[in-house]
């Protein structure tokens, strides 16, 4: 492949070759091996009907104003920080905040995004659906008005047993020794050492001895009498109850309760929720194989135009077991660290939590690390020093995303801990930037057809390009976001600014690492698009003379023939 400054698109078919590592482009060494583009134009067997554009220009000259009113969808923060720090500057991993009462009002919603919220969690299992719709029309009218991009995700609350009472308004200390009825007989008013659940079998199959954890080791028991269907347990553990706290029982390490499906009724009816109000992210709780989610991905596909995404949340044993199978059939994976907790010995965790980012990354779905990330926060100003190095050991993994759970939905300081996991999120990949980290990075192979192996390795050499050149930033085209979604898999230098038509896939993109989603409507015309789409940035003063770009497109233009059109190139802005 010639580079030169008048060659706008030169054809290269090529399986396998190698870049020619004394080739110069932009005054830096090309080196990539096992890759698909050649900088010596030598050709793949042409029966294989696949046409790889590829391209590389030196200087972009009289790019034509284009009269448009695209809204593209970019948000005002991700705006600010390109003004401010530039391309590389630009965080790439997302942000989750959970919503709740200390942070729902429009003000609040308002400041979270402001300072770097990318999805906003509603947790099904507190307030009332009507609380919830206000939220999401909230965070909707500030997206339409504000030029914020912040997606919704609502999470189910899945068959659990939980508090519905405790005798307190809001969160009770249990005291070491302290004797407690749990029940799940209703009654007026609250009684003292007295907590009512929300099943009625709660009990089934508890015996004497048996030990109560109470939110994933807040507070434990030990059952020390059965009273017909109540349990009498003696606080052995002294912790806080929380409003609707979970419990669960264990009997010589183990679960000893089981049976409770995946979704509940109330689940279902919070799906149905979700899909009317046109939330962009469902997240399973409590999933144990790959066939609940396969469940309601089918459902969904029947009762909503829109495509939203399934993310199955980990935090069983048995999840673990059947894990593969799970984060394959689902859109993404929120590892639920304080639920897996309580039944993974604690000195597991780190590593499970390594191979499942791992994993995911591997097979090209977006994973959210979750709970207890800056839990201390939820009453001090501050983070301990092991709540950051944790932080930005997510980070160092490559997680997609970063989520606070009771930091934000309950905590006094829910905009410092969303501002520590910025900053955290920003150093760290700068340091993994100066440290060349990502040349580390293995991806085995996904595709199975020919054109799905061809989309894989341009994307994967794409990367090593964007790397080797230094570019500034990559622009995709993307119907569906399959290759902006490919692209962020090699966690690339600079950011994924993702242009798609696709509405779907635009807010979906919101979760990937690294990735800028720009919704606008694409034509055939590829070169029209690349054209439109740097004036446009250009005009609003986001790229600047001497940024230089990488192009990737799977597009595929109407007269096309080839079952593949793809195509990069490299442009510097004069």
């Amino acid at each position: 492949m010639a580079v030169s400054s008048d060659s706008m698109l030169q054809k290269v078919f090529a399986k396998s070759p190698t870049f020619d590592s004394n080739k110069k482009v932009l005054g830096k060494s090309v080196g990539i091996s096992g890759g698909v583009i050649s900088c010596n134009e030598r050709k793949l067997k042409s029966e294989d009907k696949i046409a790889v554009k590829a391209s590389a220009e030196a200087g972009l000259k009289g790019l034509k104003s284009y009269e448009v009113n695209l809204d593209l969808g970019f948000d005002v923060v991700a705006q600010r920080e390109l003004r401010e720090k530039g391309f590389l500057g630009i965080r790439k991993t997302k942000l989750v905040c959970t919503i709740g009462p200390a942070c729902c009002s429009l003000e609040d919603l308002e400041r979270l995004a402001m300072g770097g919220m990318n999805v906003a969690r509603l947790n099904m299992c507190h307030n009332t659906r009507e609380w919830h719709r206000d939220v999401i029309r909230k965070i909707k009218k500030l997206n339409e008005e504000k030029g914020f991009f912040v997606s919704v995700m609502i999470d189910t609350e899945g068959s659990l047993i939980h508090v519905v009472d405790h005798g307190a308004p809001s969160s009770i200390k249990a005291e070491e020794g302290s004797v407690w009825v749990f029940t799940a007989k209703k009654f007026e008013g609250s009684r003292p050492f007295t907590v009512l659940a929300n099943y009625e079998g709660f009990s089934e199959g508890i015996m004497v001895g048996d030990e109560l954890v109470i939110d994933g080791g807040m507070a434990k028991f030990e059952v020390v009498e059965r009273m017909g269907n109540d349990l009498r347990c003696k606080c052995t553990d002294p912790g806080l109850f929380l409003p609707r706290a979970k419990l669960s029982f264990w009997r010589d390490g183990k679960l000893s309760y089981h049976g409770l499906p995946t979704l509940s009724i109330k689940d279902w009816a919070d799906v149905d929720f979700g899909v009317s109000e046109g939330v962009d992210f469902i997240a399973l709780s409590f999933v144990n194989d790959a066939n609940s989610v396969k469940n309601l991905k089918n459902y969904l596909s029947t009762k909503s135009s829109k495509s939203i995404r399934v993310l199955a949340k980990i935090e069983t044993l048995e999840s673990l077991q059947k894990l593969e199978e799970i984060v394959e059939a689902s859109d993404g994976i929120m590892v639920a660290r304080g639920d897996l907790g309580v039944e993974v010995p604690l000195e597991q965790i780190p590593t499970v939590q390594e191979d499942l980012t791992r994993l995911c990354r591997q097979l090209n779905k977006p994973v959210i690390i979750a709970s207890q990330l800056l839990e201390s926060m939820v009453e001090c100003p501050t983070p301990t020093r092991a709540e950051v190095a944790d932080v930005s050991e997510a980070v160092r993994q490559y997680a997609d995303a970063l989520m606070l759970s009771g930091e934000s939905a309950i905590g006094l300081h829910g905009q410092k801990a969303l501002s520590v996991l910025q900053m955290v999120s920003s150093r760290m990949e700068l340091w993994s930037h100066e440290e060349n980290r990502q040349s580390a990075l293995h991806n085995s192979q996904l595709g199975d057809t020919l054109s799905d192996c061809i989309a894989e390795e341009i994307c994967n050499c794409a990367v090593q390009m964007a790397n080797n050149l230094g570019v500034d930033a990559i622009f995709v085209y993307t119907k569906h976001g399959e290759m902006a979604s490919l692209l962020s898999r090699n966690r690339p230098y600079p950011p994924i600014f993702a242009f798609t038509s696709d509405s779907n896939a635009w807010m979906a993109l919101n979760l990937q690492w690294g990735v800028i989603p720009l919704l606008v409507d694409l034509s055939d015309d590829m070169e029209a698009n690349i054209s439109k789409t740097i004036d446009l940035i250009r005009t609003n003063g986001m790229i600047k003379e001497g940024d230089a770009v990488l192009l990737v497109s799977d597009l595929t233009p109407t007269h096309a023939t080839s079952t593949t059109f793809q195509s990069i190139q490299v442009k510097t802005i004069v």
